[in-house]
Order: C-alpha cells, then structure tokens, then sequence
C-alpha cells in the first residue's frame, strides 16, 4: 500500500548506530522544510549552558524515537503480527513528527506561547501544505491519523498511543539515552535492547515480561537521576528564567514602535494576536540568539542587560525558596535599583520516581507475569514498590541577579 524507497537509507547516530528509512512517505517528511527546522532547535533548552556537550538537537531526537517505534513494530512479534502496515506507518510517522512543533529552547518557550508543541505540531501536520501534501500523497486521511496519535485522540487502536507515550515509550527511551550521552552522565543510561526483546502485548496493552523487570526497573532509575542532575538542574532553569523575564520585558514595550524594530523576529510574538504557521516556523534558536545579540546594543537597559546575560551565560544566582531568603533578595534588589519583575524569578519542580496506575492505563507500566497475570509495576517490583512509598522530592528556587549579594 505504501510505496517503498528505491533502497534503503541509513542515517548514522550515535546512540542507535543507524536509523533506517524504508518508506517513501518517512524520507519525504524528514526532508521537509518543518523537520529540516528541528536541526535548529536544541533537544535540551538551557542545559548547554551546564553540560558543555549537550548541543544535539530535536532532529536527532525525533529520528531516535522514529527509530525505536521502527524497531518495535518490526522486531516485536505480538506488534509485528497484529499492526497492519498502515498503523506501523502511522506510528512510524507520529514518532518522526512527535516534535515537529517545539519552538526555540524546548519546553521553556511553551510558557512564551501559551500553547504546547503538541498544539503547534497538530497543527503543522494538517494545516501545512508541504507536510499535509507528503502524507496525504501517500495514504488520505494519514495526516489526521499522525496528528491523532500525537495529540492522544486516536481511538481506533490504543497499541498506537501506547508506543508513542506512555511510561514505557519510544519518546521517553530515546530521550534518556540521547541526552546521558551527549551530557556525559552515565547514570542516565539503561538496557534498552532487553526492554524491547520482553514488551509483548496483551489485552491492548503493552506489557513486559516479568522477566524483563530489573531491566524496567534501572529505566525508572535513570529517568529519576536524569531528572535532578540534567533536566532539573538549577542553572538549566536560571537560564530559562532569563528567557522568560527577557520575554516578558519584550511583552511590556509592545507599544514602543521604536523598540520593537530592533527585536524584529520576537514582535509578532509578544503581541496579542496568535501566530500564523509562517511566523512560528521562523522562529528557532539561531534567529533568536541573532535577536538577543541585536538587543544586547538596543535602547531598553533592562532588555539589553537580560539579553547579554543569556548570550554570554551571566545568569542568575540561586537560593532556597523560603520566607527568609525571599525577603532578604527581594530588600537587596530594592537597594540595588533592580525591578523585581524581571530580576527576581520563583521555580518549584518535583518529582516521584514513579507514579502508580490511577485513571489512564498509559500512566503505568504493565508487567506479564509468569502465571499469565498483568500487574502494575509497583505489584511486581519490591524496588519500584518501595519508591512509591517514599516521599515526593521538591527543589524549590528563587532566581536574582548574583551581584547583588
């Protein structure tokens, strides 16, 4: 049904060794001009600013997760005889394009927007006319399928959301592995290659065999420890905080005619009206960090001196969040002449290693157990049962100018 590359193309990387591409219609999306953009969009926000190496991009990202769902719809056998080609298509591309919507510094600009790259992607897939013509082209009705599977509405096979997100997913496990080898830290790596050789399915529901839990267990603890020394990481989020404040000054001089052409690709972006396609395809890191050098020479002192902070990494310095602290640098910045809302920030993160099945059946992790019994993971797993019990870590900040201590 769908048509097949001449032959077969391979893409070298280094987490997968290579990502394979056989259909027509996977090539023709990643040479589209919105996946081509993905090259200029960093995987990890402001961590580069922390882990000098972690410079790769959502291009790689969404070639690995590609990668991984091609692999499990191929290798697998319960997914191998029970997809039809189509639906292996379909989850091929959401795996591809399940990105295709992330703006500049990954999840922070998604607070800049006020809608999620899953929005934007959804949109992207059905209103563009390149990507919307490819995947057209090659079957009518697979944009909105792709999009569906995206955005967690399609309903006619539950397999299909399930490989692209859930707590065992493709996004998830290239991710990890991705990000712990070009930030360097090892602890963020686990077996994918068992994880894959025990997921069956069973019931519409992919599940691992028990004899794959100590392999699902060290995942769980690579996502726990990547999360506080990469994701959450304090100068990560002093970075962002940077941006946001940055943007929100920007949002502020609106109406200052003179100001808003020195920033020239953000005007539309702080402005009231929702951005066309067109506008947010243009913009990606490269343009912004063109912008950001431009203003560094602008008008606005409070523009200009946060824009030079993120350009040359002169962040913000970090505290506890507690009522002493905040008091204390919300009396210094007052000394100092620095207006709080753009020099002081607050951010709250936390995190359970792993959150039992409540609701949705793709917040869990399912094991098959030797009996023919589906448990949860904390029911077939003493570790990850204990980590349920444990209490929930917060690392709650506040963010300010370190030359005013």
């Amino acid at each position: 049904m769908f048509c097949k590359t001449e032959e077969e193309k391979v893409l070298r990387d280094p987490v997968h060794g290579y990502i394979h591409v056989d259909y027509q219609v996977v090539w023709d999306c990643i040479n589209s001009r919105w996946f081509q953009r993905l090259r200029r969009i960093r995987q990890l926000g402001g961590a580069y600013m922390v882990y000098h190496t972690a410079e790769h991009s959502r291009f790689g990202h969404s070639l690995g997760v590609y990668e991984i769902v091609r692999r499990m719809v191929t290798e697998i056998p319960d997914l191998k005889n029970s997809l039809s080609e189509k639906e292996k298509v379909t989850v091929m591309l959401a795996g591809l394009l399940h990105d295709i919507g992330h703006g500049p510094y990954s999840h922070a600009f998604e607070s800049v927007t006020k809608h999620s790259h899953e929005e934007y992607g959804c949109r992207i897939i059905r209103e563009d006319r390149e990507l919307y013509g490819i995947l057209e082209h090659a079957s009518r009705g697979l944009s909105n399928d792709v999009a569906d599977v995206i955005s967690h509405q399609y309903t006619k096979n539950p397999l299909l959301s399930q490989i692209i997100s859930g707590q065992l997913d493709a996004d998830r496990m290239d991710y990890l592995l991705r990000d712990a080898y070009f930030t360097g830290t090892k602890y963020g790596e686990f077996d994918l290659e068992r994880i894959l050789r025990t997921i069956h399915v069973a019931d519409n529901l992919l599940v691992v065999k028990q004899s794959g839990v100590q392999a699902v267990e060290n995942y769980i603890m690579a996502r726990y420890h990547m999360y506080w020394q990469v994701y959450y990481h304090p100068v990560a989020r002093s970075f962002e905080c940077i941006l946001n404040h940055e943007f929100k000054r920007l949002k502020d001089l609106q109406t200052d005619k003179n100001f808003m052409d020195d920033t020239g690709i953000f005007t539309a972006l702080v402005g009231e009206k929702e951005l066309s396609l067109e506008e947010y395809f243009r913009l990606d890191e490269q343009t912004c960090s063109y912008a950001f050098s431009l203003m560094q020479n602008g008008k606005d002192e409070i523009a200009k001196d946060l824009a030079s902070r993120l350009m040359n990494r002169h962040l913000f310095a970090y505290l506890d969040s507690t009522p002493k602290n905040t008091k204390e640098i919300k009396k210094k910045l007052k000394e100092g002449n620095y207006d709080p809302r753009y020099y002081f920030g607050t951010d709250d993160v936390a995190q359970r290693p792993y959150v039992p099945y409540k609701a949705d059946q793709n917040s869990a992790i399912w094991i098959l157990m030797n009996d023919g019994r589906i448990s949860e993971l904390a029911d077939a797993s003493v570790i990850v049962e204990s980590l349920t019990r444990g209490q929930i870590r917060n690392d709650n900040r506040i963010f300010f100018p370190s030359e005013i201590l």
